[in-house]
């Protein structure tokens, strides 16, 4: 699901270009092989669509409450119709939680627990380095503008083709002394439905439940979305989003945790209610349960690609 200003972007875009939306600098490309747009606040990827790929949704656009704009299908990345104006970070596609997740500060940076939700990375302006692209694809390297940490340095690698989207957040520690980090992919997938979606892949995984005062339990069978929740898996498994009308498999890397996350009907201001029913966040992390350690020298990749499946 797609704001009809970022959709009217990318339809007058041909091959690769920047512009303006939503008061960030974003880039664009509408290639054979699919479309990509990826904000520079927070290198956040904002829409992926292969080519040919049908959309998750209604098939009519979404209105945005009171605002002009509207919710429009396609890609398999969901976007709030109503971001917030800068320096706020915009709700959906893939932000890039570092060097923590949620409010768990555990970089060096912060050890009196000060600092942003989710770390500094997905504020903070990124530049472009470089652009690879062939026939079948695009690779996007991106560094933050500014330092971020005394001690890491973050950089991220963005892969489309007309198969799949791969997006790796890679952390190099060039200090002297270890550092502990957490951090995320937070990836918000478009679906028909959030309250009628099933994820796989997660049976019989040990999990924290963040609304029940992180009590840890066992899933029972396959999960059945059907209201709020906020829960991390302790797993390394992949997984499939199966919303009715495609299943999404969501494959990670460097990572023991998968977050699973929709607010219900306790939705965050920057979300109208028709639009909120049409995500749920399935992440990448390193969390409270898989921290990383990181030694002089060391590198971390976290990473999540996103694949379409036709198994049952």
């Amino acid at each position: 699901m797609i704001p009809a200003s970022l959709r009217a972007l990318l339809d007058a875009t041909h091959g690769q270009r920047r512009a303006d939306w939503a008061g960030r600098e974003v880039w664009l490309a509408r290639e054979p092989w699919g479309e990509l747009a990826v904000s520079l606040q927070g290198a956040q990827v904002l829409h992926y669509q292969p080519a040919g790929a049908a959309p998750s949704g209604p098939a009519a656009p979404l209105p945005a409450g009171d605002a002009e704009e509207t919710l429009v299908p396609g890609g398999w990345l969901w976007i709030t119709p109503t971001p917030q104006a800068l320096p706020g970070a915009i709700r959906g596609g893939i932000p890039l939680c570092w060097p923590w997740f949620a409010d768990e500060r555990t970089a060096d940076e912060s050890p009196d627990r000060s600092g942003p939700m989710h770390g500094p990375a997905r504020k903070a302006e990124w530049g472009l380095e470089a652009v690879d692209e062939h026939e079948e694809g695009v690779e996007l390297h991106l560094s933050p503008v500014e330092r971020l940490h005394t001690q890491l340095v973050p950089r991220a690698v963005i892969q489309a083709n007309a198969q799949r989207l791969h997006v790796e957040l890679i952390t190099e520690h060039v200090g002297e002394t270890p550092v502990k980090i957490t951090g995320a992919l937070h990836s918000y997938l478009a679906v028909a439905e959030a309250h009628a979606c099933r994820v796989e892949g997660l049976a019989g995984a040990r999990y924290l439940d963040k609304l029940a005062d992180f009590a840890e339990r066992e899933q029972q069978g396959e999960l059945g979305v059907r209201g709020g929740l906020d829960r991390i898996y302790h797993s390394n498994a992949e997984l499939v989003l199966d919303d009715g009308r495609r299943r999404l498999r969501v494959a990670r890397q460097g990572s023991d945790s998968a977050v699973i996350w929709h607010p219900g009907d306790a939705l965050p201001a920057d979300t109208p209610a028709e639009a909120g029913r049409r995500f749920l966040c399935i992440e990448s992390a390193n969390t409270r349960l898989d921290p990383v350690w990181l030694v002089p020298g060391a590198q971390h990749l976290l990473g999540t690609t996103l694949s379409l499946t036709s198994e049952p």
